[in-house]
């Protein structure tokens, strides 16, 4: 892995959105191992953005909230979260890196004839995977490290299962009660718990007048899959609650949000499941199916799709579409559309989706199918990042210009 200690020279801060035109939100979905594929779409853009600013960008020095559930929390984290040079902790280029070399330690595969059927009853008995390595490696990480001190905003969901409730992490609010003091490894570790796959997570806040804050928490997915609306939700929020680092706009001027969502890949129709094998399942079908688990899958797909449709509209009826880009696919078949396979071949085959998706046309859902279709005259996802990342680098130049003043 590069390290960012050994840069000569660093970014200046990214000044204020109230410095500048827009508001910049980058959102990624949840989906286990799939994160490969918003992964490798990331160090494109942010290979694009140092093409135009030089090697030492990096994608929290253009976006003013960084949204990530599940996987894509911890993805958002890692390019949050800050090193000791006060820098991202990861670089995009090394996201995957860390994919390739974690992920058969956090879903480890039961090789040998008897492999699925002791996966299997393993899973009646508890969790799929008892996430030692996976909150081993995360502590390690980030260390004492809490939300309120990550490089920009960070919005993370998570679902508390005591209060029955989505539990919303952010830097904003990491810095007041009751989320004061929240540890960025204990965040990630919550929204990655998906049912079935890893056990849900305890933990509390304590702020400086001793006041206790408990949380049980399992997967954002449960929440919101696709944080971007989330993301929206917050900025909008912080508007109407009058935050001066948001007053470039009103708290329904949407058409100054820049939004990048990126989805971690769905099942190819013809690979799903349908009503007339569904209707002959009990419990443990829903939950155990051919390798994959339908009702977690179903639900997480749901959320995420939901989001996507509306936000693909309202930019639509606002004149906006150019603000907003949503890079998924819904081609997924295999071993690439589980959350938790991972085989070498399995990692390398979503690196490659990845990489085949961004040479793609720019594609958008279908309100009436839900399918996704190519939209004429937007040309490539490539294409698509490389005007964004003009867009980015253009608006943090006139900040800083702004703030130069």
């Amino acid at each position: 892995m590069e390290s960012n200690e050994d840069m000569s020279k660093s970014m200046p801060a990214m000044p204020l959105p109230s410095m500048g035109n827009t508001v910049t939100i980058l959102s990624i979905d949840g989906g286990g191992i799939r994160g490969l594929i918003p992964g490798t779409i990331l160090a494109y853009l942010e290979s694009k953005l140092q093409e135009l600013d030089g090697p030492d960008a990096r994608l929290a020095d253009y976006f003013d909230v960084i949204a990530g559930t599940s996987t894509g929390g911890l993805i958002a984290t890692m390019l949050a979260a800050p090193n000791k040079q006060n820098r991202p902790l990861f670089s995009a280029k090394e996201i995957n890196k860390f994919y390739v070399d974690n992920s058969p330690g956090i879903f480890p595969q039961k090789s040998g004839p008897f492999g699925k059927a002791a996966t299997l009853i393993d899973s009646v008995k508890g969790p799929k995977y008892n996430g030692n390595y996976l909150h081993s490696i995360i502590q390690k990480l980030l260390g004492e490290t809490t939300i309120s001190e990550t490089l920009t905003n960070l919005v993370v969901p998570t679902f508390d299962i005591k209060s029955l409730e989505p539990i919303i992490f952010t830097t904003i609010d990491g810095k007041r009660k009751p989320l004061k003091n929240a540890l960025l490894s204990d965040v990630c570790i919550s929204t990655s718990a998906a049912p079935t796959f890893l056990p849900g997570h305890y933990f509390q806040t304590k702020d400086s007048q001793g006041n206790i804050k408990e949380f049980n928490l399992i997967d954002g997915g449960l929440a919101a899959n696709n944080p971007t609306l989330v993301a929206i939700s917050h900025i909008t929020q912080q508007i109407f609650m009058k935050n001066p680092d948001f007053t470039l706009t009103t708290p329904m001027d949407y058409g100054k949000f820049i939004v990048i969502s990126l989805g971690t890949g769905n099942a190819k129709e013809e690979g799903n499941y349908n009503a007339k094998d569904s209707a002959k399942w009990g419990a443990l079908e829903w939950l155990f199916n051919k390798g994959m688990t339908p009702l977690v899958n179903i639900f997480f797909h749901a959320t995420s799709a939901i989001v996507d449709v509306n936000l693909s509209v309202f930019f639509q009826t606002l004149n906006s579409h150019e603000n907003y880009l949503r890079i998924q696919t819904d081609s997924l078949i295999g071993d690439t559309a589980s959350v938790d396979i991972s085989t070498q071949k399995n990692l390398q085959d979503l690196i490659q989706i990845g990489k085949d998706l961004l040479k793609k046309s720019v594609a958008q859902v279908n309100a009436e199918t839900g399918v996704y279709e190519p939209v004429d005259g937007k040309g490539t996802n490539e294409e698509a990042l490389a005007l964004f990342a003009k867009r980015l680098s253009d608006e943090r130049k006139q900040r800083m210009a702004n703030m130069n003043k």
